[in-house]
Parts: C-alpha cells; structure tokens; sequence
C-alpha cells in the first residue's frame, strides 16, 4: 500500500538500493510521505551487518543502524546479479519516481542498468548516487569510509587537541551529510519535472557535503585569510584561541565567548552574571566586549589577558552544575549550553514536551522501542510513523502484486516551452534567516532559481558578519566570507524592522513571496507582528519555515543561539574527544551544517503539497530534532539496550585499523581505514609487514583490535617518513582506504574539487575577486548557477522595491526620509 496523497510527497515512489552511506536520503523521502521501497539483496541489504545490535545479538534483523533509517519503508528482495532481478528491477523503475543507489564505481551500469538505460524504461526518473568524490575525476575510485571522507573534505583537520590527532565523531558523519544533501536534491529535480515532464541524473559527493562542517575556513587561503587551527573545545586563529567548552560541576558546558555586535552583548551578560556570584573584578565584567577583537588586532588588549579571561569564566563554571548554568542561561540571555550525554538528550524534558521520541512496536520482539521521531513539524501534514523498519523482503510479494500505479507520462506535452531551465526558477522566497542553518539552506534553493529577497537590520546585523575567514584579511561587515558564502545568488533588502513604516514593505512582500523562512527565536516573529497566522490572513497559500535551535514550542523554545550550543545539547559534544580528555568537540556550530539540508527538502516538500492542493502551511524545524537523524543508532541504543556512548578518539566498532597518523612535516596527517582483508594485505606490504598479512592473530578487525596498539606503532613507523601526499597515493593504489588530511591550503588546491567545479568567484566590488563554494551536488540537465557580484548590505534595496513590488519613486524616497531603508 502507497503512503496517502495527502502526505507532503503523497503518490511519490522511491527504489532505495542504497545501504548505510545512503538509508538516510530515503528515510528523509518516506518521512514526507513517499513510498520507498528499499531493493534489498538476497541475503540483506549491507547495512543489517552494521552495529550496535539490539541487546547485543548480531543479526541482520536487528542491527540499530538499519532499524534507524528504515522506518516507513518496505522492503523487497531482487537479485540484480540475475537475469530475473534485472528485469523485476526494469519492471519496478517503470512505475518509479526516483532510484537512490550508494554504490562504490557504477554498479549499476555494470549490470546494464545506469542511468541512461533506465530513463529509456521512464524518462521521468530521478536518479540520484550518493558518491564518495562523485562519479568521475582523479579521485573518482578511491576506496573510502567516513574516516577518509572527512579528512578529505576539511573536517578532520579542524577538530581535536592540538597535541594529538585530529578527530572524527564518534558516530559516522560523512555520509549523513550526503544522504541529506540527497534528499534536497532529489526534492530540487522533482520540482524542475514538475514543469518539464522529465527525469535527470543527481551526483552527490560527500566529500563536497561534509565540506559545509568546515564554516566556510575551507576558503581561508583562496580569499588571502589565516587557516583556522585545531584547539580542543574550540579553534586557533592565529595567536586567538576561541574557547568553546568549559568545566562545570558534573560535567561540561558549551558557551560562545565571542565578540562583535553579534555576540559582545551576551558576553557583556556572562560577565555581569560572574561579577554578581564574585567570579570576576569589575574591570573585567566592564571590558568592551563589541569592540573587544579590535582591541586585541591593534594590541590594546593582550592575548595573555584574553587567557586571563577565559581563566575566570573556567573557574566559575566549575562552581555549578549544568542545569543551574543553562538555567541562568535561559533567564539572562547567555550564549550557553550543557554539554549532555545520549542519555540527557532521550530524556530531555524539551524532547519530551515535544513528543519527539515516538514508541515503534516491534511485534516480532513482544516490544515497542522509542525512536527519535520527525525532523519537522508541519500543521497540514504532519509526518507519522507508519511502519517499523522492515524485515528482509517482507513486502515483496505486496509490491510486486500491486497494479493501480500507472505509468507516468513519458516527457513534458510538446507546446510547453520551458524559458527559465532552472529547477526552481518561479519560486519567491522572503528570507528573514541569519546566521548559518537558515541562509545555508536558501542558498542551496538560490543556486538552482529560486528568487529570494534575504531583509537585514542594520542594527542587529547577521552574527556571520562578524566571523571570518575576512576577504583580503580586511576585517568588516561587508568582507565575511562566510556572510558571502551562506547568502550568494540572493537579493539584499536592508529594512529597520523596528520602524512602523517597514511593515507594509514586509506585507507586500508577503503578497509576494510563496515561502517566508525565519530563523529567530520564537518570541522575534511575534515581536515584530509576523506571526504565520498573521502572515496567512495576507497570503492564504503561503508556506513559512520557522527554524531555530530547539523548535517553537517546549521549556527550551526561548533558547537561542548558535550550533556549538546545539551541538553540545543534542550529544555531539560528548560523542567528540579522547576517553581520557573533556569533549573536543565537533568543529564550530555543528548543527547548523545539518538543518540546512532539512530545511532544504521541508520547504520544497510543502510546496510541492501546495502544488497538488493550493494549501500553505507552517513548518516548525528544530535544528535539534533534525540533528538526531546523525546520532540516530546511538540513541536507539539507548532506548533499545540502556547502553550510553562516549568519546572514543578515532577508534571504530567494526573496522580496524583506523586512524589518524602523523605524517612528514609540520602537523600532517594521514587518516587510513580498513575495512577488508584485501585492503588488510595491502596495508601490510605497504609498510613493509607483508608477513602480517596472512598471520591468523591478525585475520579479522576484532583480532587485529586485540593488537591495535603493535599496528598502529608499525603504521606510525612507516607514516612519519613519507609525506602525506605520497602516503594517500601509494596506499590509494593497493585500493586502501587512506586520504591526506586536508586544510584550505591542500583543499584549495584540490584536483577532485576542482574537477568537481566547487569554487566559484564572484566579484566584490571593493575587495575584487571572492571565492566562493558552488553548489555540494550535481544535476545533470539543470545544473546550479551561482550568479551575482558579493552580497553587500542593501546592494539591492531599488530592484526589490521598483521591480519586484513596483514602488515608483515617490514610494521608495518616503521609505528613505523615514529611515526604513539602510
């Protein structure tokens, strides 16, 4: 049985043939309401292999990898090896919508079934491969796991303790941030058949995905800015040291210690909070916190005494509980958050207020297990757990059986022209978001058409204008690269919001505008009288995304802030360090490299519901709850088998060795993965221990665990005499898992990125040339366009006005004598 038509993707039609590096793309389709139909080998699909199992029983039926991005699908056994499950494979593709495959090189197309084969059986199918480095490129066949990946696209070299090596999440990241990315993308391609009648191929690189999670540093050395530096509980800028994580009485606290317009004033409320409970002197507590890294640049204020500061803020946290300082937190507006355990975040009481974690019964095991439930909240159609997870071709007869699909329409009716061949081309967005997770996600909408007008206060600028990397290391609000990055290809409307005059501009905008995105804390929208109710009342049809940190309801909806704050109250902190270390934690604002693509794939399904019924609707995102979905078997193994996670340096369940090792040179690295006996072998000659290679102490991951320790020192042998470069070539030839941890320099420099056209330069027009990163996936037909110079403050205040709402000129000099526009 098909999901109803009255889901968001109602009628849709998914084949997933993709194991643990894709599961999430589907889940995020069947959430929405799509069928999918996960196409499982005889013997289960790859991922079922993949722990933590419940109540520890390895078994394919209950792995808690799979059950995690499985629910609401069903699934069907074909055997693409034969001749009868190619042309059962055929035979399902003529009826589908998408095809989502994860596979290592072109399987399929060894099989006679790629993309061009398939669009032949039905030219509307969207076929989208999730992809280490893509497709093609000198980097194309390179063996990877999420290990590689991630040294490959900059994370990697951005997270850990300076001391030692740098670090991964304990949890597998990598190929979340693809399978995500996919899933917008797939939505983006629907869109576009929408119009046209017809299919395309997607690309998606995870290596270009994870790349998000470096917040635009992976630019520093190609726009002339100092690369950021690894520092546990933060990052090193040069002589700055950003102290992100701090002690608390029972364990660790994230607080963001940072300056400027965006930030100085909680800090200035940190330190009135301190002076109060005698922590500081009154000198500290009344340092200008605004100008306070000028002060630093020009040598007023001494790196030493900034020591001294976060010195202070150290030895007051560790006077207080967690609870007590996020409660203070919540009653003065400070940037701060707990830093919690798999077990705080199930048990949170914002998670319980919300429902989130949703029982699933599993009958087969007399059991019902909590789940981490929907990543948004939406008032029309709200997404409901149908199905658990299913067993191994549990529905292939149904499937197989059913016949009330009808073939979709071959190619678009031959009088319609399609004049603008961008997928979203006709889609008008008002963009009230700010920092990174809102304008992230408009942006990926900007690049494939959507005409988005992005409203800024001059008063309260976006914190990203405050953050570097700097263009030409000129510090200012119009030179953040990542300000740029985040918002390329938008129109700029500068609107003093507080001003009565600003709110027929907002209205008529409305009237405008199928979607307003806003990504402020609840009581701000209200504030300003812009409330979706409101909203409605002017624009019926209109769909409106609300995201912020912990959703729109609950005891911690007033909780604002940034991802790190996110990241340590969802358990990513505490999944990031050495066992013997306080959290390293993830790179900078973690979370808000994963809503984005949620926010992406929210949008574009409620429009593609209003397209099928003419109904608007509100969606309420919580970066939060759609950060789960990356800690998803984690937590199932909390609520499954009480078993809570922790730091585990760079140490994997199932594959061994893994790690980071020290290379020639100055802080170079060299990440290396085994995953097979092969790879095993190759690893041995390459290090000059071929005997290894076939030792039974050594056959299996769990053998080669029990001497990791004689492995790595061997590995480490070999490593430090070779220059990282060489070391991923040599072991890349004998198909090892092993990649150069990459900075900005090497990632600038990068052949498979830039074969991937993923910098893009526009123009500034004070700085001059900017790189920029393009777009993290690929459409074969509709290819993305950043287009456009640099994003400067009110660079389009007269085109929004005059061409977009028709102001004449007497209109837009009143709006300018009253001080509305900036």
């Amino acid at each position: 049985m098909t999901q109803s038509a009255e889901t968001l993707l109602g009628g849709l039609r998914v084949l997933d043939l993709s194991d643990h590096r894709g599961l999430l793309c589907g889940q995020i389709l069947a959430d929405l309401g799509a069928d999918v139909i996960q196409i499982e080998p005889p013997r289960g699909s790859p991922a079922r292999g993949i722990g933590p199992f419940y109540q520890g029983k390895a078994h394919p039926e209950r792995s808690l990898t799979w059950w995690a991005y499985t629910r609401n699908k069903r699934s069907v056994v074909v055997d693409l090896e034969t001749a009868a499950g190619q042309a059962t494979f055929r035979l399902l593709v003529q009826s589908a919508d998408f095809v989502i495959e994860s596979f290592r090189g072109d399987e399929l197309g060894r099989l006679g079934l790629g993309y061009d084969e398939l669009a032949r059986l039905n030219p509307r199918l969207i076929y989208v491969a999730i992809t280490a480095f893509g497709r093609s490129g000198p980097k194309a066949a390179y063996a990877d796991t999420d290990l590689i990946v991630l040294a490959a696209g900059g994370p990697l070299a951005l997270t850990g303790d300076a001391d030692r090596a740098p670090l991964r999440i304990s949890v597998p990241q990598a190929y979340m941030h693809a399978a995500s990315d996919a899933a917008a993308a797939a939505l983006i391609a629907h869109h576009e058949r929408a119009r046209s009648g017809l299919g395309q191929a997607i690309e998606v690189s995870a290596q270009q995905s994870v790349a998000l999670a470096t917040q635009s540093t992976i630019l520093s050395t190609g726009v002339g800015f100092v690369a950021s530096q690894r520092m546990s509980g933060g990052t090193r800028l040069g002589p700055l040291s950003s102290q992100l994580v701090y002690p608390a009485k029972d364990g660790y606290v994230s607080i963001t210690l940072l300056f400027g317009s965006a930030f100085g004033r909680a800090t200035r409320r940190l330190f009135e909070y301190i002076y109060e409970h005698g922590g500081c002197d009154a000198a500290t507590r009344d340092k200008d916190w605004i100008f306070y890294f000028e002060h630093m640049m020009t040598g007023e204020e001494s790196f030493d005494e900034y020591d001294r500061v976060k010195r202070v803020v150290a030895e007051f946290t560790t006077r207080h509980t967690k609870a007590d300082l996020l409660a203070a937190g919540l009653e003065r507006g400070l940037l701060i958050a707990p830093v919690t355990t798999t077990a705080e975040v199930v048990d949170s009481p914002q998670l319980a207020a919300r429902n989130f974690f949703a029982p699933v019964e599993h009958g087969d095991l007399g059991t019902s297990i909590r789940y981490p439930g929907a990543f948004a909240r939406f008032s029309e159609t709200p997404i409901i757990t149908q199905r658990r997870p299913p067993h191994i071709g549990e529905h292939t007869r149904e499937v197989l059986a059913e016949s009330d699909r009808t073939m979709p329409a071959a190619a678009a009716p031959a009088h319609i022209e399609v004049i603008d061949p961008r997928p979203l081309a006709g889609v008008k967005i008002l963009d009230f978001m700010w920092a990174i997770a809102g304008p992230a996600a408009t942006r990926i909408l900007a690049d494939y058409g959507a005409t988005i007008v992005r409203v800024e206060t001059a008063s309260h600028p976006d914190a990203c204008r405050t953050l570097p990397p700097f263009l030409n290391a000129q510090i200012g609000p119009d030179t953040s690269v990542l300000f740029h990055n985040m918002n390329a290809g938008k129109l700029m409307l500068s609107l003093d919001l507080s001003k009565p005059e600003a709110r027929p501009v907002v209205l008529d905008l409305v009237r405008w505008a199928d979607v307003v995105c806003e990504s402020f804390s609840p009581k701000a929208m209200r504030h300003w009288g812009f409330t979706y109710d409101q909203l409605r009342d002017v624009n019926p049809e209109i769909v409106m995304l609300s995201t912020c940190l912990m959703g729109q309801t609950g005891p911690l909806s007033q909780f604002a802030g940034f991802g790190n704050l996110a990241g340590a109250i969802t358990g990513f902190y505490e999944l990031c360090g050495w066992p013997d270390r306080a959290p390293a934690g993830p790179f900078g604002a973690y979370t808000d490299y994963i809503a984005p693509r949620f926010n992406a794939a929210a949008v574009l399904a409620a429009l593609e519901y209003r397209r099928r019924t003419g109904k608007g609707q509100h969606i309420d995102l919580s970066q939060a709850e759609a950060a789960a979905s990356f800690l998803a078997p984690a937590l199932l193994d909390y609520t499954a088998n009480g078993r809570v996670w922790s730091r585990v340096g760079n140490a994997d369940a199932s594959l061994a060795p893994h790690g980071v090792y020290p290379s020639h040179g100055d802080d170079c690295w060299v990440a290396i993965a085994v995953e097979t006996r092969r790879q095993w072998r190759g690893l041995c000659d390459v290090i000059g221990r071929s005997s290894w290679g076939d030792e039974p102490r050594l056959a299996t991951a769990a053998d080669r665990r029990v001497c990791l320790d004689e492995i790595d020192a061997a590995i480490t042998a070999w490593t430090t005499t070779v220059d990282m470069r060489a070391a991923e070539t040599e072991l890349q030839a004998r198909q090892v898992p092993a990649h150069a941890v990459q900075t900005s320099t090497e990632l600038c420099d990068d052949p498979q990125l830039r074969h991937q056209q993923h910098f893009v330069t526009l123009h500034h027009p004070e700085q001059g040339p900017m790189l920029l990163e393009g777009s993290r996936f690929r459409l074969s037909r509709t290819p993305a366009q950043v287009g456009g110079s640099a994003a400067t403050f009110g660079r389009d205040n007269q085109k929004v006005l005059a061409d977009l709402l028709g102001y004449d000129e007497n209109r837009i000099t009143e709006l300018v004598i009253a001080e509305v526009l900036q």
